[in-house]
């Protein structure tokens, strides 16, 4: 991520260093990680001589060196669409080796063609994997390299201390990457249908009571007492048989939504309840009249 480059950059200069010119170091003159071969390729000529020699190596400054880093490392290996901590390590990677040794390395990691350019479908796959697994597969295939270099019984100890701090930085990136909550899609809440209470027991009563050609009840006579309480103890076994049924159904996820919401549950519970009582009513024990 963009956000990352001046922390990635202060961690690589920490590790490049000021100016050296090591007679064993294949880069020649350096200084803050920028090789003269570098640049000479980029034209740098500071000291405005014409030519670009170990004193304008000497005289780079952190600016200057961030604009070489910028453009000739951390665009080149997309570091900016890379995510956190992957960024840091692929970036001081290919400062240490290259950039398309860096992205060989990445894509092989990724499992994707190894090409040693980045593109859109190197990026995609890193967004998709791990980002730990990623950081501590690549600084492991890292030092693999670093390790076949004949120059390692030389800089191997450094270079060993350097890939072991930027794996440690880029795995504190990614336990600092601030998370992004995936959108909530907004679903409309479901329009419950209308009940007409009364014209649904209405219509339950007259389907279960027989009814004359003139669409009213037949009279019944007034039941006796002890028929009037086998009734109601029918009635309130089956509004508690009606009532558990339901809630089972409910609880058990076979009524499909919108109808096992809160609202609509005590609607039609009291409705089911309510039938029940009725049907456990004209059920009772005609004996008991």
């Amino acid at each position: 991520m963009n956000r990352n480059f001046e922390r990635s950059l202060s961690a690589v200069l920490s590790h490049e260093g000021g100016y050296v010119d090591h007679p064993q170091d294949p880069g020649g003159a350096t200084n803050l990680g920028v090789t003269i071969g570098t640049a000479r390729r980029l034209g740098i000529d500071i000291d405005g001589d014409g030519d670009t020699d170990k004193v304008d190596i000497r005289m780079l400054t952190r600016a200057d060196a961030a604009k070489v880093y910028r453009a000739e490392y951390w665009d080149k290996v997309r570091a900016g669409d890379l995510p956190d901590g992957v960024d840091h390590a692929v970036f001081d990677f290919a400062v240490n080796s290259g950039p398309s040794r860096a992205a060989r390395y990445l894509q092989a990691v990724l499992g994707v063609t190894q090409d040693g350019v980045i593109g859109p479908v190197t990026v995609a796959a890193s967004r998709r994997k791990d980002a730990e697994t990623i950081v501590t597969r690549l600084c492991d295939k890292r030092m693999d390299f670093l390790r076949g270099l004949s120059t390692f019984s030389t800089f191997g100890r450094g270079w060993t201390r350097r890939v072991s701090e930027v794996e440690a930085l880029a795995l504190d990136m990614i336990a600092e990457s601030p998370v992004v909550p995936e959108p909530v899609q907004k679903i409309p809440a479901p329009s419950l249908p209308s009940i007409d209470l009364p014209s649904l027991i209405r219509e339950t009563v007259e389907t279960v009571m027989p009814t004359t050609g003139t669409d009213l009840p037949i009279r019944i006579p007034r039941p006796s007492p002890v028929a009037q309480v086998s009734k109601a103890v029918g009635a309130g076994k089956w509004a508690a048989l009606g009532g558990a049924i339901w809630s089972g159904l409910v609880i058990s996820n076979v009524v499909p939504a919108p109808y096992n919401s809160p609202e609509f549950s005590v609607v039609v519970g009291t409705i089911v309840q309510s039938i029940a009582a009725i049907i456990g009513a004209y059920r009772a024990p005609r004996n008991a009249e």
